[in-house]
C-alpha cells in the first residue's frame, strides 16, 4: 500500500501540479474546445459533456504526478552515480587524495586531502594546492604515457615533513573519460624513527670505540716501552680499569633499555614502598657524595608511601638521578632527596644546586646520547643514556619525569609515579566488571 501523503507534501505539489497544467493549457483548451462542438451538435447531453470536461481536468491534474513517479523510477545519468561512488570511496581512504582530469584539474578529493594541503577548490588547477614541482611533473607524464609514477619529496615548512606521492591513471567508470589520481602518504614518522635507529648506532658505537681504543692503544704501550717500567704499568692498567668499567656501564644501560622497551606496554603489578627505596638508595650512595664533598640531604621518607611497580627498575630511576645530582651538582655541595605523597601522584624529586642547566638543553636531555656538556659528562663517567633510561622506566610505569632548571640556579629532577591505591581500585572494577 503506497504511503499516505502528508498535508505539508500536498501543499508543496499543489503549485507545482498547477504550473504544469498551465503548461499543458493548449491541450486541454483544444479538448475542451471539442467536447463542446460536439455539444453544440447535440451529440453529447449536458451531463455528458460535463462529465468529459472533468475527466480533461482530472487528467491534467494527475499528469504530473504520473510524470515524477516515471522519472524517480528512471536510473540516475552515469556521471551523477560515478560521483556519489567515487566521494563515498574517497571519504573511506586513510590518505590524502585527489582526482584530476588529464589537464591536471582537480575533480574530487577527500577531508585527509583537505587537512593536508589546505584550501583545495574543485575545478581549479592542481598547482594551486599543490607547489611541488616533482608531483606536478609526473601528473604530466601520467597525463601523456599513462604510467604509474611515485615521487618522494619533503616539506621544509612550517616543519620538515616527509611524503610520498603516488600518481596513476584510472578510467572510474564505463563511458568516462581517464582520470588521474594522486595519494599521498605521509613518512614523517618512518622517517624520524629512521634516522633516530641510525643515530643510536653511531652514538653506541662511537661510545664503546673510544675506550677500546684507549684499551687497544695502552695494551700496545705495555706490551712495548712500558714493559719494564713497573711506574707507568701501575698508571696504565689504573686508566686501563677505568675505560673497562665504563664500556661495562654502557653495555648494560645499552641492553637495560633494550629490555624495558620490549616491555613497554606491561604494567608493573608490585606495589613498591617509594620512601623505603629512596632510602635505600641515598645510604648506597653516601659513600660517592662524601668523595665528592656533597651533602646529601634526606626528607619526606619517614613514613610509607606506596606506589605500583617494579622495584628494580624504580631502584634504577632513583640511583640515576641521585648520582647525577652527586656528580653534576657537585659545584653546589648539597643535593636534596625527597618524596612526596600528593594524592594521584606520588613523587620523588632530587635536587642539586650546582650551575644549572641551559634552557636550550632541557628539552632533549631524556634524548639517548644527548649531554649538555659532552667532556664533562665523559670524565665524570657517564653514558649518555641515564636520562633516557628514567624516561621510559617512568613511561612504563605511568608516569613522568618533569625538569626545571636555570644557570646558576641548579636543577630538580621530579619523578612522577601512580599509587599503588589507584591501580587496585581500577583491577578491583575491572574485575567487578568481568
Amino acid at each position: 500500500m503506497p504511503d499516505a501523503e502528508s498535508p505539508q507534501t500536498r501543499e508543496r505539489s499543489v503549485p507545482k501540479r498547477l504550473d504544469t497544467l498551465l503548461e499543458s493549457r493548449w491541450t486541454a483548451a483544444a479538448t475542451v474546445a471539442l467536447l463542446a462542438g460536439f455539444f453544440a451538435a447535440g451529440r453529447l447531453r449536458p451531463s455528458e459533456f460535463a462529465l468529459a470536461v472533468a475527466v480533461v481536468a482530472l487528467v491534467a491534474w494527475l499528469a504530473p504526478r504520473r510524470r515524477e513517479a516515471r522519472e524517480a523510477l528512471q536510473p540516475r545519468a552515469p556521471g551523477e552515480a560515478l560521483s556519489a561512488q567515487l566521494s563515498a570511496i574517497l571519504s573511506g581512504l586513510p590518505d590524502p587524495v585527489l582526482v584530476l582530469d588529464r589537464r591536471g584539474t582537480i575533480t574530487a578529493f577527500n577531508a585527509h586531502a583537505l587537512a593536508a594541503l589546505g584550501e583545495i577548490r574543485i575545478g581549479e588547477p592542481v598547482s594551486f594546492s599543490l607547489r611541488i614541482p616533482e608531483v606536478l611533473e609526473a601528473v604530466r607524464g601520467v597525463g601523456v604515457s599513462g604510467e604509474p609514477q611515485t615521487v618522494l619529496y619533503v616539506e621544509r615548512v612550517p616543519v620538515e615533513r616527509w611524503r610520498e606521492a603516488h600518481v596513476a591513471a584510472a578510467r572510474l567508470g564505463e563511458g568516462a573519460g581517464v582520470a588521474i589520481v594522486v595519494s599521498l602518504r605521509d613518512l614523517t614518522e618512518q622517517r624520524r624513527s629512521e634516522r633516530m635507529r641510525g643515530d643510536f648506532v653511531a652514538n653506541a658505537s662511537h661510545e664503546l670505540r673510544t675506550p677500546l681504543a684507549s684499551l687497544l692503544g695502552f695494551i700496545e704501550t705495555l706490551q712495548g716501552p712500558a714493559r719494564n717500567d713497573p711506574a707507568a704499568r701501575d698508571r696504565f692498567l689504573e686508566i686501563m680499569r677505568s675505560q673497562a668499567n665504563r664500556m661495562s656501564r654502557l653495555i648494560d644501560d645499552l641492553l637495560s633499555l633494550t629490555r624495558i622497551e620490549l616491555k613497554a606496554h606491561v604494567r608493573p603489578r608490585d606495589e613498591v614502598d617509594l620512601a623505603a627505596l629512596a632510602r635505600s638508595v641515598a645510604d648506597s650512595l653516601a659513600p660517592l657524595a662524601r668523595e665528592r664533598g656533597v651533602e646529601l640531604d634526606l626528607a619526606g621518607a619517614s613514613t610509607p608511601v606506596m606506589v605500583r611497580g617494579d622495584r628494580d627498575e624504580l631502584t634504577r630511576v632513583a640511583e640515576n638521578l641521585i648520582e647525577n645530582a652527586i656528580k653534576y651538582g657537585q659545584a653546589g655541595k648539597r643535593v636534596e632527596v625527597s618524596v612526596r605523597e600528593n594524592g594521584t601522584a606520588p613523587s620523588l624529586v632530587v635536587r642539586d644546586f650546582g650551575p644549572g642547566i641551559a634552557p636550550e638543553h632541557l628539552p632533549r636531555l631524556t634524548e639517548r646520547f644527548y649531554r649538555a656538556d659532552v667532556a664533562d659528562s665523559r670524565d665524570k663517567g657517564g653514558t649518555g643514556l641515564g636520562l633516557a633510561l628514567v624516561k621510559h622506566i617512568l613511561q612504563r610505569h605511568g608516569g613522568r619525569l618533569t625538569i626545571e632548571s636555570a644557570l646558576g640556579a641548579g636543577a630538580v629532577f621530579t619523578a612522577e609515579l601512580q599509587p599503588a591505591s589507584s591501580s587496585s581500585e581500577g583491577e578491583r572494577l575491572l574485575k567487578r566488571a568481568s
